[in-house]
């Protein structure tokens, strides 16, 4: 569904991702894990065209996504959920959602239908529906920031740090949440330092380490690899 072929990124002559490969099928969840700075965001950004690889190709669906503007991607069906949320905190949980929902605009009635799917994904969002945005805690406020991107109708997700900030029982149900969208149709590339849980619903991985993949394969390589259990699973 999405390879990125020996891409690099640069900002300036820093190459802040250099020369990787990933792939994503159809129907999967792939994660991708490293520590802050190792380059999982800048590949989101590539992906979505807020960057422009220096070199190499990003193909989804078997279409070059190089040089194409971030609203046509979005337009393609690939819709990034950002790390910190980026919600617009003045703004109504329910106004927040249906931002997401901007190149549906002219259908309504399918805008209503998906708003429906996210309140029975998140029945506290419902609840908080006339609230501000900005005054309901850090676990609902990233499923406002999930249930924003699902409104945009994805085919592939990119989820950047869901977890963080987060308290581990509301990390547990974030998880369930985003297994439940994969299983539900939705395609998950996730960017994450919490390897545990990330790998407990990932089929796949790749490890970063600076601007590199050190490491990829199934999760049960992974999980049993000596080495990435020590650096971000800590046995």
């Amino acid at each position: 569904m999405l390879e990125l072929n020996k891409v690099t990124v640069k900002y300036g002559n820093y190459a802040a991702v250099n020369n990787i490969n990933i792939q994503v099928n159809q129907g999967g969840i792939v994660v991708l894990l490293g520590s802050n700075g190792a380059g999982k965001s800048t590949v989101f950004r590539a992906i979505s065209g807020l960057n422009k690889p220096a070199s190499g190709e990003i193909n989804f669906e078997g279409i070059a996504l190089n040089g194409k503007s971030p609203d046509k991607i979005v337009q393609a069906g690939i819709v990034q959920c950002a790390e910190d949320r980026k919600l617009f905190p003045r703004m109504t949980v329910q106004d927040n959602l249906i931002m997401g929902a901007y190149i549906h605009r002219k259908t309504k009635s399918r805008i209503k239908q998906t708003l429906k799917e996210v309140y029975e994904l998140f029945p506290i969002l419902h609840e908080k529906r006339h609230h501000m945005a900005g005054s309901l805690s850090g676990g609902q406020q990233q499923m406002v920031a999930i249930g924003r991107a699902l409104m945009a109708k994805p085919k592939l997700m990119l989820l950047d740090e869901p977890s963080i900030g987060l308290a581990p029982l509301i990390v547990e149900q974030m998880f369930d949440s985003i297994q439940q969208i994969n299983q539900e149709g939705t395609t998950i590339l996730l960017a994450e330092q919490n390897a545990n849980a990330a790998l407990n619903i990932a089929n796949k991985g790749y490890v970063f380490e600076n601007g590199g993949i050190v490491v990829e394969g199934p999760k049960e390589e992974l999980l049993s690899n000596e080495e990435v259990r020590k650096a971000y699973i800590g046995a």
